[in-house]
């Protein structure tokens, strides 16, 4: 008997040390596939629009010099573009406004990667909301649109934060500029809904949709620490961190730049993949109130954040 107990003592032992981490990796695995799923619904819906600009109606409120209101604001761009948009060609199961994020899922707090401060978005309840909370400069998206979320059949919660004046790609990228104005739509989404751990990285992640037509659509899963190197050992450096990961392109690391908050990041100026010499490179800068693009010498030791498909 006394050795019947101590197997069984033995056995609970061991169970709880490796059943949180056995269970751990099941929902990481689990993550990973919804995200990978999430991702590719996404990308076709996208490529099935004619276009993500342009939905719903949107004007300012209007006031005469005493003050005194003059014509009522009218924004249904969000709603719009979800329920003329989205909706036709995606599965949705439910929609809310502005006033309602929360009933579609959208939890109240969401963690960071990095452990930073966490962050309230059912409360970011605008386009210039979000910008303001997360210090990115307002180049050429000024207007002040209205956030709206929506649930999927599969069971996310989406929240949607879109531009109906965004702009084509630009052809000719020299010197400084801030691609912002390409934004068109993005989505932070939550795959569970509002159960936990609502942890970025985990089941809380982003999409970005950037040009109204033929849009580019990304869904980077950045890594946890940032490495200091040159753009040259840059893909060394990412694939020594782990095999799957990557240096992220421009349009990546602009969604991460617009999220930045989300992962943690409140500064710096990250390497792209995207060389256009033997010597220089493509930078996105993270800093507040910045977010612009220019090319830098690729020898430079200066930061990268590496991301996962």
């Amino acid at each position: 008997m006394a050795e019947i107990l101590l197997s069984l003592t033995i056995i609970g032992v061991v169970a709880a040390i490796t059943l949180p981490s056995l269970t751990g990796n099941i929902n990481e695995r689990t993550w990973n596939t919804q995200r990978k799923a999430l991702y590719a619904r996404f990308s076709q819906a996208m490529a099935l629009m004619p276009s993500l600009n342009g939905y719903g109606t949107f004007s300012a409120e209007q006031t005469d010099s005493s003050g005194s209101i003059t014509q009522s604001a009218v924004d249904t761009t969000a709603e719009t573009f979800i329920t003329d948009g989205l909706a036709k060609v995606m599965k949705i199961n439910n929609i809310c406004d502005n006033e309602h994020l929360e009933d579609c899922g959208i939890a109240s707090t969401m963690y960071p990667i990095n452990n930073g401060d966490n962050i309230n978005l059912s409360d970011i309840t605008s386009l210039r909301g979000f910008n303001t909370l997360f210090g990115v400069a307002a180049a050429n998206v000024s207007i002040d649109t209205k956030a709206a979320a929506f649930e999927t059949t599969n069971g996310e919660s989406i929240l949607v934060y879109y531009n109906p004046h965004c702009t084509p790609d630009k052809s000719t990228k020299t010197g400084v500029y801030y691609p912002q104005s390409e934004m068109c739509a993005n989505f932070v989404y939550d795959l569970n809904g509002n159960k936990g751990p609502n942890t970025v990285g985990k089941d809380i992640g982003f999409i970005t949709a950037f040009h109204p037509t033929d849009p580019t659509v990304v869904a980077p899963l950045p890594t946890s620490t940032t490495i200091w190197d040159s753009q040259i050992n840059a893909a060394k450096r990412c694939s020594q961190e782990d095999s799957e990961s990557r240096v992220p392109n421009l349009n990546e690391l602009s969604s991460m730049m617009y999220n930045r908050r989300l992962l943690g990041i409140t500064s710096g100026d990250y390497w792209s993949s995207e060389a256009v010499s033997t010597t220089q490179a493509w930078l996105q800068n993270f800093s507040n109130g910045g977010g612009s693009r220019y090319l830098h010498s690729r020898g430079n030791g200066l930061a990268i954040r590496c991301i996962k498909r």
